[in-house]
């Protein structure tokens, strides 16, 4: 089984390259983020056209997330990070997909920290490592995928120089300190797992050149629950994606389990 995670960055003007890249890859699962569409503009035609039968929750601009499952229904059970009814972002779906549980999220970027975005940041990070712990208890294959926006440590593995971006909110102690919380419940970084210290980044910004110059950021994690933990046997990046005409600034991130 394959599990791709892919932060779209808009998924109508980025349509052709999702589904160039659904049928080069063929993940078995996919979860996107960053739709940037209303519920009712996600196209679903052309998804299951590829074979791909989608679940999403969209918003007006901003945020949105979905999962795509090829070849069989996701069934959902959540269209919201729970803890907070007063939360209208679209950050976070939640499916049963062929004996999986498959959570998508899309973490609050938080900038400009300090400040209301950075304190909606590190409260919404809380309530995951709630509902994350619940999840782990279940004792259920799962596995949490998309866009933390979190950059876990100054290593190269995680970014290829953190002096330009040290009052950036990806890197601050609090999100991270939240992040090492939730591998500290049992959930593996799976890309982490498998190759450890190597630069294997997910995201590049359009400025300063930092495609082409490879200076990436590693903040698209796949976490893992133990009994899925014990069968991965893959992972990694598909960084040429991001590298052609009219990407997404983020590349899709992947593990392949027994």
């Amino acid at each position: 089984m394959k599990i791709a995670t892919f932060n779209i960055n808009g998924i109508r003007s980025r349509l052709a390259r999702l589904l160039e890249w659904l049928a080069e890859s063929e993940p078995d699962i996919v979860c996107l983020q960053e739709l940037k569409a209303v519920h009712e503009t996600f196209p679903e035609t052309a998804i299951r056209k590829a074979g791909y039968s989608p679940v999403w929750q969209g918003q007006k601009s901003w945020n949105g997330v979905a999962i795509l499952a090829r070849g069989i229904d996701p069934v959902v059970s959540r269209r919201a990070l729970p803890g907070d009814d007063d939360d209208l972002q679209s950050r976070y779906i939640e499916a049963a997909v062929d004996g999986v549980v498959v959570a998508c999220l899309y973490a609050p970027n938080g900038n400009p920290q300090p400040g209301p975005k950075f304190d909606y940041k590190n409260a919404w990070m809380e309530r995951l490592l709630v509902h994350a712990k619940e999840l782990l208890d279940s004792k259920a294959p799962v596995v949490i995928a998309g866009d933390y926006n979190v950059v876990p440590t100054d290593g190269v593995e995680d970014i290829y120089n953190p002096r330009s971006w040290k009052n950036d909110a990806l890197l601050q102690p609090e999100p991270r300190e939240a992040y090492m919380r939730l591998l500290k419940q049992g959930w593996t970084d799976a890309i982490h797992k498998l190759h450890p210290g190597e630069p294997i980044y997910t995201f590049w910004d359009y400025m300063r050149n930092r495609w082409p110059r490879d200076a990436g950021l590693r903040i698209d994690h796949i976490l893992l629950a133990p009994s899925l933990a014990k069968k991965l046997i893959d992972a990694g990046v598909d960084k040429e994606v991001r590298g052609r005409e009219g990407a997404s600034d983020h590349a899709p991130a992947w593990v392949v389990m027994k």
